[in-house]
């Protein structure tokens, strides 16, 4: 069994990170060479510093910490504050300093899980977030009230200084507010912090501050962009820095995640940087903070040589469609194979259906497929536009010139008039296989879930079509879609050839979602989170779960460790629900009301780990949704992430 702090510092270091300009830390860096192997009592600050351990010093992510180990056999309980670097783990003192001498991993395991255990394992450390001094436990340690209490009164009457709990789990937060002790949880020092990193890694490119979401359609993929404001996607670039927290789920950092490109939350991002505006510079974006670095011509040139060879050779292609099939798929058909015909996102759930994970069910609807998109575009000659389109002075070089070629574009798309029969075959296949009850027509496309190549976020989904005149529109929005301005600018990107692009439309039983949201059967922090689940969610219809506009509820869930870890709260006022009129409307909700309860993510996690299986162990991306106690799956799609590649159990 491992000791606590590992996974501890783990959590600070990937989960709640730092920013490059938090309080400095007030201590000393590493201990003296002949500090003590423990101490009773720490009554001053430089008896702290001569045990405590700091892991990246020098940076806003530094975070001295001393670990303790309570000796509960004696009478009264003794009270170890551990040399932190001599030791490194609870289980190496108490083996060396013969409290435990021959301890085995279950015996080390015992104090961790037991009422009736020997030791107390825990770690005291500064915040410098909220400048105060914390004690917490490992995740996962099974604390109980007379456990809880008798720590704190050892600890608060051996440290020189104020202590509170800093509560691990959701198991912990109970205990605490139970006992009426002071606690600060991991959601409120994330709050705290400036500085996120959502997806590590490193760019190059011209830093872009862009004020308004809606600017971001000037952004080029050689830009590293400053949003001042999140928005609901992206056109490809080098690197993202925003100033507003969002969430690994959203839209713009699973791009980021699909396209390799780092992206962290930096507070007071543009006014940091403005000086750099214009310049060239490197990004390198890690756990602990952002490095920015301006280049010198000669990198400049030498990069852009780079970018031109790679652009030659072409890094995507397209899922070969079958234009053939023309019948309408219901779902009880659907199986991976026929992604050929209706893309993976219907495939999939066909898939799902099947499987029949208990305690889920996914809402039923039928697929139309390729063949009806490639007919409807060939009939309206869409190759002869586009290459029109491509044509026009500066569309190739000014992305609103395309921004706005495209809108017209698809503008046109819905005008056209569909085949009047193969619109007929959707209406009759909508009222008796679906009952003519409101759906959702959404896009299943050759160019999304790919390897290397996610695709969130890129296409329309048209929520609550209840007529059937507004099926026939809604089917060629869908359409309409593959020429929406981000998807174009990311295939752009990515090198799809436009004419291999194939939309195949999913129409779905609406549901009035009382929850909803996305979950990764992984740490998307981590390289080495196989046992985590990470559930982002909000209240309502799951629209807005990933829009990256608010902060989502976030938790963690490890299958090791069997602790909930709360990342986020929702702090939404309102939520989407299913309108009597057709589509959408906002409705208020109470704030501060539990999204994610305990029995919910252990049964979503359950889930998770079922659908993991049923796609070979890819680690999936899930959306789902709650209706009447029951789990709707909605989605299962590959979770690409190019910056990790995950190990296997």
């Amino acid at each position: 069994m491992k000791s606590a702090i590992p996974l501890l510092l783990l959590l600070a270091g990937l989960c709640m990170t730092t920013g490059v300009h938090a309080q400095p830390v007030p201590h000393a860096s590493q201990a003296p060479v002949r500090a003590p192997d423990s101490l009773p009592a720490l009554r001053s600050q430089s008896e702290f510093d001569a045990l405590a351990r700091v892991h990246n010093p020098g940076s806003a992510m530094a975070l001295p910490h001393v670990m303790f180990a309570i000796d509960r056999l004696p009478t009264p309980a003794r009270m170890h504050y551990l040399n932190t670097p001599r030791f490194g783990l609870h289980e190496h003192f108490v083996r060396q300093a013969g409290l435990m001498p021959r301890a085995d991993e279950q015996a080390i395991k015992s104090n961790y899980l037991r009422p009736d255990r020997r030791f107390l394992f825990g770690t005291v450390s500064w915040q410098p977030d909220i400048a105060s001094f914390t004690y917490e436990f490992w995740e996962g340690d099974q604390l109980t009230e007379p456990l809880l209490r008798q720590a704190d009164q050892l600890l608060k009457a051996s440290f020189f200084a104020p202590l509170q709990l800093k509560t691990s789990s959701t198991l912990h937060e109970r205990l605490a507010q139970k006992m009426g002790l002071a606690f600060v949880t991991q959601e409120a020092l994330i709050r705290h912090q400036p500085f996120m990193a959502l997806n590590p890694g490193t760019a190059t490119g011209r830093l872009r501050i862009v004020e308004k979401a809606d600017d971001t359609d000037t952004l080029r993929p050689d830009d590293i962009a400053v949003l001042r404001q999140v928005p609901l996607s992206l056109p490809p670039v080098a690197g993202v820095l925003t100033e507003r927290a969002s969430t690994v789920l959203s839209h713009v950092n699973l791009l980021a995640k699909g396209w390799g490109i780092p992206n962290a939350y930096l507070r007071d991002a543009a006014g940091l940087l403005r000086p750099h505006e214009g310049q060239w510079v490197e990004l390198k974006v890690t756990a602990s903070g952002y490095q920015l670095r301006r280049l010198a011509e000669p990198e400049i040139a030498a990069w852009q040589q780079r970018q031109t060879k790679l652009s030659r050779q072409g890094i995507a292609q397209t899922a070969k469609p079958d234009l053939v099939e023309t019948r309408l798929w219901p779902l009880v058909a659907l199986r991976p194979r026929h992604s050929a015909q209706c893309g993976a996102k219907a495939a999939n759930l066909g898939a799902l259906q099947v499987a029949g994970i208990p305690g889920t069910f996914v809402p039923d609807g039928f697929c139309i497929p390729f063949s009806h998109y490639d007919r409807f575009m060939r009939a309206h000659h869409l190759a002869d536009r586009v290459a029109r389109m491509q044509q026009l002075p500066g569309f190739r070089t000014d992305p609103k010139i395309r921004k706005e070629a495209l809108a017209s574009l698809r503008g046109d798309i819905v005008q056209w008039p569909v085949d009047r029969a193969m619109a007929a075959e959707w209406q009759a296949r909508w009222q008796s296989q679906l009952g003519g009850q409101g759906v959702f027509v959404r896009s299943s496309s050759n160019s999304e879930d790919l390897p290397g190549f996610n695709g969130a976020g890129l296409y329309t989904t048209v929520p609550n079509v209840l007529t059937g005149e507004a099926l026939e529109r809604a089917v060629k929005t869908v359409w309409a879609s593959v020429f929406n301005f981000e998807a174009w600018e990311a295939r752009s990107a990515a090198h799809f050839r436009t004419d291999a692009v194939m939309m195949g439309v999913f129409v779905q039983a609406a549901i009035d979602a009382a929850n909803a949201g996305v979950m990764i059967t992984r740490d998307p922090f981590t390289a080495t989170g196989w046992h985590v689940t990470y559930i982002s969610a909000k209240r309502g219809i799951g629209i807005r779960v990933v829009e990256g506009q608010r902060v989502a509820e976030q938790v963690m869930y490890s299958s090791w460790s069997k602790a909930i870890q709360v990342l986020s709260r929702s702090a939404d006022n309102t939520a989407l629900q299913l309108d009597a009129g057709g589509g959408v409307k906002e409705v208020p909700v109470e704030v501060g009301r539990v999204v994610l309860n305990d029995a919910l993510v252990l049964r979503l996690a359950g889930v998770g780990a079922a659908v993991k299986q049923l796609f070979g162990g890819v680690d999936q991306d899930i959306e789902w949704a709650t209706v009447g106690g029951r789990i709707a799956l909605l989605q299962a799609r590959p979770y690409v992430d190019r910056s990790t590649v995950p190990p296997r159990p």
